[in-house]
């Protein structure tokens, strides 16, 4: 089935700082043509770093160079390391069915082996994904139930006990407003700073 459709592997490697508690974990990326810079999240239509500018310092602007239409790289990878956040996806290779970036669009070809990213982690504590094909994914890898959007339910691996998040998506695709998503984020990152004291 789908042996016409070429087989795209993923383009960036993981992002981990050894430091990171939290480890986000999306679907796959956009096509290139739809790049504003070569990180995550890299179309300029996602609100992934407008939500983490919401969160982090009031401004759903400051990870954002809207003359440029681009996100300001160097100031997100410093608030990752900074807040101790590891970001990859749960598909390593996939099928674009129609093209598009969209979940439903996507046949995962290679999962993550999410094992295998937490042993570079060794303080990881919880995995937050952001839409329901990742979901899916690392509760499978995890042993755990999925989470109803903006709870966590709990894992084993690597005889670690994992508390895995389902977050709303920061695509605008998905049905809720800007500042509905960044309260959800905001949660998470209190949650997990207040473990890390």
């Amino acid at each position: 089935m789908n042996q016409t459709i070429a087989t795209e592997r993923h383009p960036l490697e993981p992002f981990l700082p050894e430091e990171a508690w939290l480890l986000m974990l999306g679907s796959f990326p956009p096509s290139r043509k739809r790049w504003c810079m070569e990180f995550y999240y890299p179309n300029f239509a996602n609100d992934m770093w407008r939500v983490m500018g919401m969160v982090g310092f009031g401004d759903r602007d400051h990870f954002v160079d809207t003359a440029a239409r681009r996100f300001r790289l160097t100031e997100i990878v410093s608030f990752l390391e900074d807040r101790g956040i590891a970001i990859y996806d749960t598909a390593t290779a996939v099928r674009r069915l129609n093209n598009t970036a969209s979940d439903k669009d996507l046949e995962v070809v290679e999962p993550t082996d999410i094992a295998t990213l937490l042993r570079h982690l060794p303080r990881c504590t919880d995995i937050a994904t952001t839409g329901e094909k990742a979901t899916t994914i690392a509760a499978s890898q995890l042993g755990a139930k999925m989470p109803r959007v903006g709870e966590f339910t709990e894992g084993t691996i690597l005889q670690r006990t994992i508390r895995l998040w389902r977050m709303p998506s920061t695509s605008r695709a998905y049905p809720l407003a800007l500042d509905k998503k960044a309260e959800a984020y905001r949660r998470l990152l209190e949650s997990i700073g207040s473990r890390r004291t």
